[in-house]
């Protein structure tokens, strides 16, 4: 996991962007509920009057209230309205929310008392009317005392009323002095709603934008980095040496580039849309739902607790499955892969039917695991809308009570709703992207581990390439030379050392498996020695960089390959080289014919891995695509082993009047190729049997012999041990 984090911090400031973001959404997203409950409790229960506090009121109306405030009372609505002319006082515009609770507790005991009073039929004793008092007032019959005494005596018996019951009341009141002063309430409460509505349409527009641009942050992100871990993972793996080669499968190096990075990418994206925004909304909605002080925030906890209860289990159940995925993936690439590559001799000796059978079990076996943990993902849906709608039941069953005993108003039990219904949303969405984090975490994991593989064959430090290039000559030498692969018990060559001097050819022979190749690919480190060491022109090859010795080796590989594109990209592999260059090369390796027989010559498609053309032509344009480039040194892995004897034979005459002054080293199986080779060295389980020309070998190794009359005729033998 943090891994994947780790990913993420080359875009710190993307990702700080995509937080201020995610704030506003969340900020526009937990708003709305409250405009919503305004509505409900404002707008159409109030008629647009948002508090107990009066925007204008009437000189003899505030004069009524005044009787039952106290002094400082009084004072506070003095200061916080202006006198108008006309009468009306007006409040000010600039208070602030400290001022408007004072004024809310100044109003809501007096107001109540005078609608009381105003609504008074006569039939209830001990009680003035409002006119009553107001003559009492006048002739000194009632004193100020007197009527605190009475705001108590009300006060009392309102102490078991809920405040938002007297606020309603007041309210009531304010509506009737609109009235009274000539305002319509129908066009009050529109205007109200308008407004009102019009924010919510702002603020859902906000949230909208917001989102949108968090989505394609968070998407160029996940791309960005996506492209980072690809162009990370493929030139790590092209500085693989093969001993890093065959530690990953190509199948598995292949599953990592792709299909993993595809799961982190996918991930970072969830992690930056999601992730980042289930807990600023859950920890905002916890806030508003303490903020509307409804009583029920148990049942949050409720909810959340049978979230974690349900996802804990699904997740126990699901998460093992999702780890082994990624290796039954590998597994089916690997398969497919190797049914692919080697469909020729799976039809040559008719295993369709077994490779369809191997197929098909780790097809199945991946489908069965994918089914099991998709099966137990499905109940996550249907169990969530289970319990949101079981919290939906319990919050209108309970709010509704509060509603019934005035405790709570209608469009604060919605506004609840809508609070729990975010904060379970963000927690199952925290949940669910915890199913999907470990997979991406296993994949992370995979990604990394190619990343942080050290490659074996390395520059040493400080060494730099020349700024005058140097004029090598190639000749090869091995000193002592025994080299082991990694993990192996005995060396695959033992003290090899000979001279390969340049203008002549070396060849190396010897019995499958004697390491001929093994000795070959130490000349341009695609191993590097155990003991001794190799040497070019007297440096060792290690104390050359890796492009300044390869740029001097024309190699070969035993297996022809060849590139998608055309003939004279692949001739062209090289960088440098001229167009008569290629055609010199084409025809130094036999390859001009073939090439001028095609309609688009050298100009016609390649197909991948070069399946379009022969195994002959193959290896001919291997071996031109090496000579174009000019080498000092010829490395021919058993590159002519497809090649017709005449076809060689014209190839082998071509280098030698061409390519004359460098060193060739050739390993090959048929002793025709390397009768007329300067120096044969004669390889016997990993250790040199011989070294000599082929007339001195017939003569002197035994293993050569055997070779050599297997091969040869009684005639070629006598002639060649008479020279």
């Amino acid at each position: 996991m943090r891994a994947i984090f780790g990913y993420l911090k080359g875009s710190w400031r993307a990702v700080c962007v995509i937080f201020a973001l995610l704030i506003v959404q969340a900020y526009c997203d937990l708003t709305l509920p409250t405009y919503m409950s305004n509505i409900v409790d404002v707008g159409i229960q109030q008629n647009g009057i948002e508090t107990a506090v009066p925007e204008q009121i009437r000189a003899q109306s505030l004069s009524d209230l005044e009787l039952f405030m106290t002094d400082e009372e009084i004072e506070l609505v003095k200061t916080s309205y202006w006198e108008g002319d006309d009468g009306i006082w007006t409040r000010k515009t600039y208070l602030d929310d400290q001022q408007m609770d004072a004024l809310t507790d100044a109003f809501s005991i007096p107001m109540a008392l005078i609608y009381q009073m105003d609504a008074y039929d006569g039939e209830r004793s001990g009680m003035y009317s409002l006119d009553e008092l107001r003559q009492a007032v006048d002739m000194g019959v009632v004193s100020k005392d007197q009527l605190m005494d009475i705001r108590e005596q009300a006060m009392d018996q309102m102490g078991d009323m809920p405040d938002s019951m007297i606020q309603q009341v007041a309210i009531q009141y304010i509506q009737n002095e609109y009235e009274a002063m000539g305002i319509d309430m129908g066009q009050f409460r529109n205007q109200y709603l308008w407004n009102t509505g019009g924010k919510m349409l702002g603020l859902a527009a906000l949230s909208i934008c917001a989102a949108i641009v968090v989505s394609l942050l968070a998407s160029r992100i996940g791309a960005s980095i996506g492209l980072d871990l690809r162009n990370g993972v493929f030139g790590r793996v092209l500085k693989f040496s093969n001993a890093e080669m065959n530690q990953f499968s190509t199948a598995s190096l292949i599953t990592r580039c792709t299909n993993d990075i595809q799961q982190v990418q996918m991930v970072i994206v969830m992690l930056l849309r999601m992730v980042l925004y289930a807990p600023i909304c859950a920890a905002g909605g916890i806030l508003k739902v303490v903020y509307t002080k409804t009583g029920m925030g148990w049942i949050i906890v409720v909810a959340v607790a049978v979230v974690f209860a349900v996802i804990g289990t699904l997740m126990a159940l699901s998460l093992p499955k999702f780890k082994k995925m990624q290796s039954l993936v590998d597994r089916l690439n690997l398969i497919s892969r190797e049914i692919l590559t080697g469909i020729m001799p799976i039809r040559a000796f008719s295993r369709e039917k077994h490779e369809e059978q191997r197929f098909a079990q780790a097809n199945t076996e991946l489908m069965r695991t994918q089914l099991f943990a998709n099966r137990v993902m499905t109940f996550m849906m249907p169990a969530m809308m289970l319990v949101m709608n079981g919290i939906t039941v319990m919050i209108v069953w309970f709010g509704g009570k509060g509603v019934d005993m005035g405790n709570l108003q209608v469009g604060d039990m919605m506004a609840f709703i809508n609070y729990t219904m975010m904060i379970v949303m963000s927690f199952m969405m925290l949940t669910m992207i915890s199913i999907m984090m470990p997979r991406a975490g296993v994949a992370a994991d995979r990604i990394n581990e190619v990343l942080h593989t050290q490659p074996t064959i390395v520059d040493k430090p400080g060494l730099q390439e020349e700024d005058e290039p140097r004029d090598w000559q190639g000749r090869i030498c091995f000193e002592d030379v025994s080299f082991r692969y990694p993990g192996a018990d005995t060396d695959a060559l033992e003290h090899i050392s000979f001279t390969a001097e340049p203008g002549k050819t070396t060849a190396i022979i010897g019995s499958t498996g004697c390491g001929k190749t093994t000795l070959l690919n130490l000349i341009p480190r695609l191993y590097d020695v155990t003991n001794g060491r190799v040497t070019l022109d007297g440096v060792d090859v290690r104390d050359i960089t890796q492009k300044t010795l390869r740029d001097q080796l024309g190699y070969v590989p035993q297996k022809g390959i060849l590139f998608s594109g055309d003939i004279a990209s692949n001739l062209k592999f090289a960088s440098g080289v001229s167009d008569t260059d290629m055609k010199q090369a084409a025809e130094i390796a036999q390859a001009t014919e073939f090439i001028k027989g095609k309609v688009d010559g050298y100009h016609s498609a390649i197909a991948q891995g070069g399946s379009n053309v022969s195994g002959g032509q193959k290896q001919r344009l291997s071996i031109a695509r090496a000579i174009a480039r000019h080498p000092k040194v010829f490395l021919f892995d058993d590159s002519f082993s497809a090649l017709d004897y005449k076809t060689d034979a014209a190839l082998r005459q071509a280098l030698a009047q061409h390519v004359g002054d460098a060193t060739v080293m050739i390993v090959a199986q048929r002793i025709s190729t390397i009768l007329h080779a300067d120096q044969i060295i004669v390889l016997n389980e990993g250790k040199i049997d011989g070294i000599g020309t082929h007339e001195q070998l017939l003569c002197t190794c035994k293993t050569y012999r055997e070779i050599a009359e297997s091969q040869l005729s009684a005639k070629e033998l006598e002639g060649g041990a008479a020279q």
